[in-house]
């Protein structure tokens, strides 16, 4: 059988395995109808970059590299006036998990070579996440976004992990175009507003909107210069009009520019922390958005809410992990059907569908790179020690996230980790730091990156009981919903009554400013005893929380600062598995934890 049959079949063999395995997605994803609730532009061609780009094969509309397969069928398929666009966000280097680029690109193929003009976007938080965001610092996954034929992308909070000046170096290495339009530095645009691509002799605009949390929840020291000013910004403030008018501005350009869709690709989430800029907020304060691909948040809502107009706005979100894609399609007769194909499938596609293609070599020859230092043991175990709930999970069948929201033995190791390499009374660790759970059997310093990507320093402070009571009750304010900012322990108990209002209060920034009424958080005790508000402790954790404002944390303000890098995170972590528990886990085998924090709803 020659090599363009075999590729053709397994197209075929591909989307055969999508109807059947995957499909039942779209049903369990129906959009539902939502409770009530300086800007430049890039047009591109080929040949003139002052014209807009016409797409017409995987290779043109996707800039796939040079070296594409002369077996490509998508190069030799008539169009059949039809655009999907694909979509993915929240990839954090999952490149091969859930689909993986590979999967991805396949997909493009295939419906490329059904006709469709195809466009591929991301809504950010793609070059970080594992081990090779880290130790690339990103570089690595434009590398091999590029491969895979991005055509315009928004940075997400996490794409500042390395440094706002070195999330727009990495844009330049893109092959793609960033955007988004509130994005600002010394109030001024850093990146295109929105982009304008023309495909089967429609125009389709892309606007771009990246959450203003990011200022916390990446590290603030991210966006200032040498002198420690914050001079990156994101149209933030108490109400959301700084970004209600840029997207509105950004909008109303595109369609001046003759877009006859627009696309928002937006970063902002579904957490009610975010307010004033969820995607509830932004969609029902501005008029003219057609569909808004939506991440941040993790979620794979699939929504149809209202506008300032009263018009339908879809909403769609994909997941992480590439453990969905979504698909949006054009037609003749406008925007038909936006929904996500799931792949909740523990075995990747990849390797479960055994698929060789382009993006193959190029995603081994980055891995291979890192193979040897990543391959170390660091312990072995018969359970997992887990970021997720155990037991729940959301309508496309993936694990929900619980480490945000409530105790889990991730947290309670991270915590203990922490606490021991500093030699402190206290751990401290938020939620939001933790970003993977331990697998059984086997666990590697790879592993280890993966919980702990962001090579946060581990600081010992000296701290107030009071500081400490304010810090655990600014990161109870979202219980029972998802927050980054809450707090796993060691060497201290506590309490949450999630139904007593939060009250924290904080600025347009995202920072706590105050205490004001009956707290969430009670009984906290140190040693078997109420923690005495007056008294000194020693508390280790990420200077990312203890240091730097992360997540709005104030609490700790002034506090006397006894060491500011005693380790860093996944060093402290690989050190009190090996070193003090002897690769000896028993004590973290229950998913809930230790029973260190007690929710009372």
């Amino acid at each position: 059988m020659t090599q363009l049959k075999k590729s053709r079949l397994f197209i075929f063999f591909l989307v055969f395995c999508l109807i059947f395995s995957l499909a039942g997605c779209a049903s369990a994803n129906t959009p539902k109808q939502a409770s009530e609730s300086t800007e430049t532009a890039v047009t591109e061609s080929a040949s003139d970059t002052s014209s807009t780009v016409a797409l017409s094969t995987a290779s043109e509309a996707a800039s796939v590299t040079d070296d594409t397969s002369e077996n490509d069928t998508s190069q030799h398929s008539e169009k059949n006036g039809d655009i999907m666009i694909l979509y993915t966000s929240d990839v954090h280097c999952g490149v091969s998990q859930g689909f993986g680029y590979a999967g991805l690109y396949e997909v493009r193929k295939s419906l490329e070579a059904q006709g469709y003009t195809t466009i591929l976007v991301d809504d950010g938080d793609s070059i970080q996440g594992e081990a090779m965001g880290t130790l690339t610092k990103g570089e690595a996954n434009i590398k091999l976004m590029n491969a895979v034929g991005y055509d315009v992308c928004i940075p997400g909070n996490h794409e500042f992990d390395y440094g706002a000046d070195h999330f727009l170096n990495l844009s330049d290495q893109a092959k793609f175009t960033y955007i988004s339009c509130n994005l600002n530095k010394d109030g001024e645009p850093v990146l295109p507003a929105y982009k304008i691509i023309e495909a089967a002799g429609k125009k389709i605009g892309f606007v771009g909107i990246t959450t203003p949390e990011s200022l916390t929840t990446s590290n603030p020291i991210h966006f200032q210069d040498e002198n420690g000013k914050t001079v990156y910004g994101f149209l933030q403030d108490d109400d959301g009009t700084g970004v209600y008018n840029a997207v509105q501005k950004a909008v109303d350009d595109a369609r001046a520019d003759g877009a006859d869709y627009i696309y928002v690709l937006a970063h902002v989430g579904m957490e009610e922390t975010v307010h004033p800029w969820t995607y509830a907020d932004i969609i029902s304060h501005t008029t003219g958005i057609d569909v808004f691909l939506d991440g941040h948040s993790h979620d794979t809502e699939q929504v149809v809410m209202k506008n300032a107009e009263g018009k339908d706005v879809i909403r769609s979100a994909v997941g992480t992990k590439m453990n969905c894609i979504g698909h949006s399609l054009i037609t003749e007769d406008g925007i038909g059907e936006t929904d996500i194909w799931s792949w909740p499938n523990d075995i990747d596609a990849p390797t479960l569908l055994g698929l060789e293609n382009e993006m193959t070599p190029k995603i081994e020859e980055v891995r291979a790179e890192l193979d040897e230092i990543l391959s170390k043991e660091v312990a072995n175990i018969d359970f997992e020690i887990t970021i997720n709930d155990p037991v729940e999970k959301d309508t496309s069948g993936n694990p929900i996230r619980m480490i945000r929201r409530a105790e889990t033995n991730m947290g309670d190791l991270c915590a203990d980790a922490a606490r021991v390499a500093a030699d402190a009374d206290i751990g401290i660790i938020n939620g939001g730091g933790v970003r993977a759970g331990l697998p059984k059997g086997k666990i590697t310093y790879e592993d280890i990156i993966g919980v702990y990507p962001y090579n946060n320093a581990v600081c010992l402070i000296e701290v107030t009981g009071q500081q400490i009571l304010d810090a655990l009750e600014w990161g109870a304010r979202g219980v029972p919903e998802e927050n980054g900012s809450f707090l796993h322990v060691s060497g201290i108990t506590y309490e949450i009554n999630s139904t007593i209002d939060s009250p924290c209060t904080s600025n347009s920034d995202g920072m706590m400013t105050g205490i004001s009424g009956k707290r969430r958080v009670s009984n906290v005790l140190y040693d078997g005893k109420p923690i005495d508000p007056n008294a000194k402790f020693r508390v280790a954790g990420s200077d990312f929380v203890l240091l730097q404002n992360g997540d709005g944390t104030t609490a700790f303000d002034g506090a006397k600062v006894i060491d500011e890098e005693a380790t860093i995170d996944n060093q402290a972590l690989i050190s009190y598995i090996t070193n003090t528990l002897e690769g000896k886990l028993d004590a973290y085998s229950d998913p809930y934890g230790q029973g260190r924090i007690v929710i009372k709803e």
